[in-house]
C-alpha cells in the first residue's frame, strides 16, 4: 500500500479540521451512549461521520442510537450500511432486522434473522412476532453489562449502594456484633440501617461500619442520596422522629424521606420533608445531577398504580415545590419505586408493571428526539441486570461504565444483594510517537489505522507530547503506521482478538526514523536561519533550516580560525546532544592556487584539523567515519587555474563539509 497517498489525504483534511479533536468527540460520543443520552450523542456520531472519523464504527453507533430512540425509519437506513461492512459484529444482522420489522417490513426481517442464525446467532421464536418491543430487543441483541464481586454482602437484606468519592453508602438488615437485635415482623430480619464501606473494600462490613449521626433509628433507615458537596443527606425512614412513631388510620407505620445535614463528620439536623405524609408513603430519594430536583417513589393520592415516581424541584433555600408525577410512559397500574438519575437526566427505576423477566425489573427512560425533556419510552436493562426475581436500586457512577444494583435472584449471599456492574468498556489503541535519534516525542504525525484488509479505519494527529488514542473494536485485527514528512514511516500489527473484557487498552508505541538525507551540513545556510533561535520544539530534524556558516581556512592555513570555532561547536551539539547517535565524513578542499600535491596535503591537514577539534570537544571518535582532503579536484565555482578571480571567490573553495552518513 502507498502509504504517502494516504498521507496527503490526511494532511488535506487536517486543513480544515482538528483530527484530534474527532477523537475527543468520538470519547465523548461513547460516554453519552453508555449513559443513555442518545439524542446528544447522535449528534456527535453524525458530525464524526460527516469528517470520515472512523466512519464505520460511528455508523453502527448512530444505528444503534437511532434504534434506542424509537426511530426504526433511520436506523434501517444506517443499519443497511452496517451490515455491508466487513468482519461486521453478526448482532449488527440482528439488528438489522428487528429495525426492519419496526418498520413493519416482516419479509426482509425474516430474512436478516435467518443471516443472523446462519452466522451462528441464537434465534428464538419470539424474535419472528410483530409485537415485541422493538428497543428492547437491539438493546439484547448483545450482553450491555456484566457482573462483579460485592464483599460486603451479608446474610441478611442489602440494598440501595450509592457511591462517593470512594465511599459506598447503603441500606442493610445486617446489625451485626450488636447484643440486641430489633426485629420487623414482616420478614423477621432485622431493620434497616445505612452503612458505608470503602468502594473497593474486602472486609466484612460490621455494626460499625453505620454512618455517623442521628440518621439511623430503631426502626427502618435508608437507602439514602448526597448531594455533590457532600453536605447534605435524604433518606426513607419510617415515619419516626424525635423518638415518636407515627401509625396511618390503617395502624401502619409508612416511610417518609428525611434531610440531614453533616456537622463535625456527623449526620444531624434532620428535617421531615412537607413532601411526606402521615397516611401514604414517601420513599427512594434521588437527585439529579445539580441537585435542583428530588425525585422519590410514592403512593400519595393522584398515584396511578401501587407506587408512581414522583419528582419536586429544590429551591436554593432547600424549599421543595413544583411537585409532579412522571407520567403514564414511566408509571403504570402496578408498582414502581427505587428512581435514580445520572449525570445525563436519564432516569432508571424499577417496576413490575412494564414488560420484564420476572417481578421487579429495572428499566432507563429514552428522552424524545425533539424534546430532550420529554420521555418517550423505557427500556427493560436485560440480562445479567435483570433475573425473574426483583431487581432494584440501580445505580450508575458518573463515567457510565460502573455501578450497582440488588437482587433477591438465586446465588445470593442473603435475602438482598448487592451486586456491581460493568459495561464492556470502549477499548482503544494508545500510544507515542517517538524520534528514533534523540528519542523526543514527535507532535503532529500522522496515525492511520487500518484493518486486516488493508482498509483505511481512522486517522488522527498526534498531540504536542506525540500521543494518539482510537477506539478500536474488539475481535479484530489492525495495522497503525506512523507518518510526518520529515520522517521514514513506521508500523506495526496488533490484534485485539482474545483479550480480557476489562481490558481498554492496547499499547502501541511508534518508532520512527529521520529521513536519511546525505546532506552537506556547511551548505545548510540558504535559508539565513539561526541555529540556536531556529531549533522546532523537540523535533530533531529541525536542523535541516538551521544556519551553519561554511568552515573557511586562510590562504595556505589549516588552523581553525576563532569565528569558525564557534559554527564547529555548533557540529559539537548536534552530535552530542541532538544526534548523538549521527555518523559523519569530513571533507576539506582548497583553492586552485598551488600544486595538486600541495593543495592534497594541505585539504588533508583541514580535515585532520576539524576532526582534531571535534574529538577534543567530545565527539565520539567513533562517529567521523573518515577525515579526507580533496584539494582543488571539488571547486564549487569558476576559479580554476588560469582564471581571475577575486580572494574573496577564492575563499569559497578553501572550505570543509560535513557528509551525514547515518541518522541512527
Amino acid at each position: 500500500m502507498n502509504y504517502k497517498n494516504h498521507i496527503l489525504v490526511c494532511f488535506a483534511l487536517v486543513l480544515s479540521f482538528s483530527v484530534f479533536a474527532q477523537q475527543g468527540k468520538q470519547k465523548r460520543a461513547d460516554t453519552l451512549f453508555n449513559k443513555f443520552s442518545f439524542v446528544k450523542a447522535a449528534k456527535v456520531y453524525r458530525d464524526l461521520i460527516a469528517n470520515n472519523y472512523n466512519k464505520d464504527y460511528a455508523t453502527r453507533k448512530l444505528a444503534d442510537c437511532y434504534s434506542l430512540l424509537r426511530d426504526p425509519r433511520n436506523a434501517s437506513r444506517y443499519y443497511k450500511s452496517v451490515v455491508k461492512q466487513k468482519n461486521v459484529p453478526t448482532e449488527y444482522y440482528y439488528k438489522y432486522a428487528q429495525s426492519l420489522r419496526g418498520m413493519k417490513k416482516y419479509d426482509e426481517s425474516q430474512e436478516w434473522l435467518l443471516r443472523f442464525k446462519d452466522s451462528g446467532g441464537v434465534v428464538h421464536a419470539n424474535d419472528f412476532s410483530k409485537d415485541v418491543n422493538f428497543i428492547t430487543s437491539v438493546f439484547g441483541a448483545q450482553q450491555q453489562y456484566f457482573l462483579d464481586r460485592v464483599r460486603f454482602n451479608s446474610k441478611y437484606s442489602d440494598f440501595g449502594a450509592f457511591e462517593q468519592d470512594g465511599k459506598v453508602y447503603f441500606a442493610s438488615a445486617r446489625d451485626e456484633g450488636v447484643a440486641i437485635k430489633r426485629l420487623y415482623g414482616w420478614n423477621e430480619q432485622p431493620f434497616l440501617d445505612v452503612y458505608v464501606a470503602d468502594a473497593n473494600s474486602k472486609k466484612n462490613v460490621d455494626y460499625s461500619a453505620k454512618i455517623k449521626g442521628d440518621v439511623n433509628s430503631i426502626y427502618h433507615d435508608g437507602p439514602v442520596t448526597i448531594t455533590k458537596d457532600g453536605k447534605t443527606m435524604y433518606f426513607s425512614r419510617n415515619n419516626f422522629n424525635e423518638d415518636i412513631e407515627v401509625k396511618d388510620n390503617k395502624g401502619l407505620t409508612n416511610m417518609k424521606i428525611y434531610r440531614a445535614t453533616l456537622v463535625d463528620g456527623e449526620w444531624t439536623n434532620l428535617e421531615d420533608l412537607p413532601i411526606n405524609g402521615d397516611n401514604f408513603s414517601t420513599q427512594h430519594p434521588a437527585l439529579n445531577s445539580d441537585d435542583s430536583k428530588l425525585y422519590f417513589a410514592s403512593d400519595r393520592p393522584g398515584t396511578r398504580g401501587g407506587s408512581d415516581i414522583w419528582v419536586t424541584n429544590i429551591g436554593s433555600d432547600g424549599i421543595l415545590m413544583d411537585l409532579k408525577n412522571m407520567g403514564d410512559v414511566v408509571n403504570t397500574e402496578s408498582a414502581e419505586g427505587f428512581p435514580f438519575i445520572n449525570n445525563e437526566g436519564v432516569l432508571f427505576f424499577s417496576s413490575d408493571g412494564h414488560t420484564g423477566l420476572g417481578m421487579l425489573d429495572i428499566f432507563a427512560t429514552i428522552k424524545g428526539e425533539e424534546n430532550e425533556e420529554s420521555i418517550v419510552d423505557v427500556i427493560n436493562l436485560g440480562i445479567p441486570v435483570n433475573s425473574n426475581k426483583d431487581d432494584f436500586s440501580f445505580f450508575m457512577n458518573e463515567n457510565g461504565i460502573t455501578g450497582y444494583f440488588a437482587s433477591n435472584r438465586q446465588g445470593g449471599r442473603g435475602s438482598d444483594d448487592i451486586y456491581a456492574f460493568h459495561r464492556e468498556p470502549v477499548l482503544h489503541v494508545e500510544g507515542v510517537v517517538t524520534d528514533a535519534i534523540n528519542t523526543n516525542p514527535v507532535p503532529k504525525a500522522v496515525i492511520t489505522l487500518f484493518d486486516d484488509k488493508d482498509q483505511q479505519i481512522a486517522y488522527m494527529e498526534t498531540d504536542e507530547n506525540g500521543y494518539f488514542q482510537i477506539n478500536i473494536d474488539r475481535n479484530q485485527d489492525y495495522k497503525i503506521v506512523a507518518s510526518q514528512d520529515k520522517y521514514i514511516d513506521d508500523y506495526r500489527t496488533f490484534t485485539s482478538k482474545n483479550i480480557q473484557t476489562e481490558l481498554i487498552t492496547i499499547k502501541a508505541n511508534l518508532l520512527i526514523n529521520p529521513k536519511p538525507d546525505v546532506v552537506k551540513l556547511a551548505d545548510l545556510n540558504t535559508n539565513n536561519l539561526d541555529y540556536d533561535n531556529n531549533l522546532i520544539g523537540n523535533d530533531s530534524t529541525s536542523i535541516k533550516n538551521a544556519q551553519l556558516k561554511p568552515i573557511y581556512f586562510d590562504f595556505e592555513k589549516y588552523n581553525i580560525r576563532k569565528e569558525y570555532a564557534i559554527e564547529l561547536d555548533k557540529i559539537v551539539k548536534l552530535m552530542t546532544v541532538d544526534y548523538p547517535e549521527m555518523v559523519i565524513r569530513i571533507e576539506a578542499h582548497t583553492d586552485s592556487r598551488g600544486t595538486f600535491e600541495y593543495n592534497d596535503i594541505l585539504s588533508t591537514n583541514r580535515a585532520k584539523s576539524t576532526y582534531n577539534y571535534l574529538t577534543s570537544q567530545g565527539v565520539n571518535p567513533a562517529n567521523i567515519t573518515e577525515y579526507k582532503g580533496y584539494g582543488e579536484r571539488r571547486l564549487i565555482n569558476e576559479c580554476a587555474d588560469g582564471v581571475a578571480c577575486s580572494e574573496e571567490q577564492h575563499q569559497l573553495n578553501r572550505r570543509t563539509q560535513f557528509i551525514v552518513v547515518k541518522m541512527e
